[in-house]
């Protein structure tokens, strides 16, 4: 029998008539025949009101204590997504991360998934009813209930369509699936068919708003097909899967040079002035940003022509974390022996991505082209196999990737899509 595990994000479950909506989508999933499990998301923006809440009776929560209060709000989602379902005829059963068997590290906050025993899902599917689980949740080893941080729902239903081993994972939200470019930006940009791994992988890691980055690596590890849709409507959505279901989904033996423009205004630059240019000194650099705990993206280092002996060194990283790097570079300046840090919050990055890259000469030429007719200065740039990232001024970014879209032919004739979030 095909079991199919279906994640509503928060849009999707914001009020009672969207509850019912798809308690009515769940029950006739059920009744084609199919075993069912859900992952769901808080009602709307009750998260951040918590964290609201929180924050108006305490200046700094412990951590532990707000993962026991931010859990709260995927547990009113599911126990009344149970309730809807029931009312259709259809038994329905809420359960916590803990009571489904998603166990994790003791990081409150942002913990990582280290199991998943299912049995207690497992049966009640088993015995023809529909599972309805609490996303972004767990439990570590002391029994405290923690929390998985950003896409923790997504993370969730991969993980469970992992160990029950589902026929897909159907990730649905207020969009239609995967577009080549965010069409609040691009109204001419179109749905995608299919997308592999890889590509989505960069497009998440990029500034695309399609699933969290965990979600996919997760969903690459266990070869977990996912299909992402809307819950407004019957379309079908975007495929993610392997290369070789790829091209069966689009009919076409060969990938397409370029899939989609991503962009991302939630990175800053930080140049690190007068580094000493001999072995060890980046490593020394980057050791004391990682211990900070903060991730880094794009990274240039230059020789200025009017010094010797020095160089500079640039990368970018989320500008809620230029604070925290600055402070502990600061704090290992005579350790690395750098002159002076500059940081820069007005920079955006175009990621151009597709897996038919890999074959085919000239795509770095037709982006720079398309860049210099509307006059952007190339900061940086980073590539891979399937992806060229370029840094700019963030002022020029929504024309960038407008110009870029057009270059590569992505435009599609037709209404304008209004695009919203995939949810938590």
């Amino acid at each position: 029998m095909t079991l199919v595990v279906q994640k509503f994000g928060g849009s999707s479950v914001a009020d009672a008539e969207s509850i019912r909506r798809v308690a009515q989508r769940i029950v006739d999933t059920h009744n084609e025949g199919k075993q069912v499990v859900v992952i769901v998301s808080a009602m709307g923006d009750t998260t951040d009101d918590l964290i609201d809440l929180a924050n108006s009776v305490s200046t700094k929560p412990p951590a532990r204590e707000m993962d026991v209060l931010l859990t709260a709000g995927e547990r009113i989602s599911m126990a009344l997504l149970a309730m809807a379902v029931n009312e259709l005829g259809v038994p329905a059963f809420a359960y916590t991360g803990q009571q489904a068997g998603l166990h994790t590290d003791s990081k409150y906050g942002k913990a990582s998934i280290v199991g998943v025993v299912p049995e207690r899902i497992a049966r009640t599917v088993n015995d023809g009813g529909v599972a309805i689980i609490a996303g972004f949740q767990g439990v570590n080893r002391h029994d405290d209930v923690t929390t998985l941080g950003r896409g923790g729902s997504d993370t969730t239903a991969v993980a469970f369509a992992a160990a029950l081993n589902a026929d897909v994972c159907e990730i649905y939200s207020d969009v239609d699936g995967v577009f080549t470019a965010d069409p609040r930006i691009v109204p001419s940009a179109h749905k995608l068919a299919a997308l592999t791994f890889e590509e989505t992988l960069e497009m998440a890691a990029h500034g695309a708003k399609i699933l969290h980055l965990r979600a996919v690596e997760y969903a690459r590890r266990f070869d977990v097909p996912l299909h992402v849709r809307s819950s407004f409507s019957n379309k079908e959505g975007t495929w993610i899967v392997d290369e070789n279901s790829r091209r069966y989904l689009d009919g076409n033996n060969e990938a397409p040079i370029i899939s989609g423009v991503s962009h991302d205004k939630s990175q800053a630059k930080i140049t690190v002035k007068g580094v000493p240019d001999q072995p060890g000194a980046a490593a020394r650099l980057f050791a004391v940003v990682a211990k900070a705990g903060v991730n880094i993206d794009m990274i240039v280092q230059n020789t200025p022509t009017n010094l010797e002996g020095v160089a500079n060194i640039s990368f970018t990283l989320p500008i809620a974390d230029v604070d925290t790097a600055v402070a502990a570079l600061e704090g290992a300046r005579e350790e690395i022996g750098f002159e002076k840090i500059a940081r820069d919050d007005g920079v955006g990055i175009l990621s151009l991505v597709g897996a038919g890259m890999r074959s085919h000469p000239g795509v770095s030429v037709k982006l720079f082209e398309a860049l210099q007719e509307v006059g952007v200065n190339i900061d940086m740039i980073s590539t891979s196999e399937i992806r060229i990232s370029v840094v700019m001024e963030q002022k020029l970014l929504d024309d960038a990737v407008r110009a870029v879209h057009t270059a590569f032919d992505l435009d599609a004739e037709g209404e304008a899509i209004v695009y919203g979030g995939t949810g938590r």
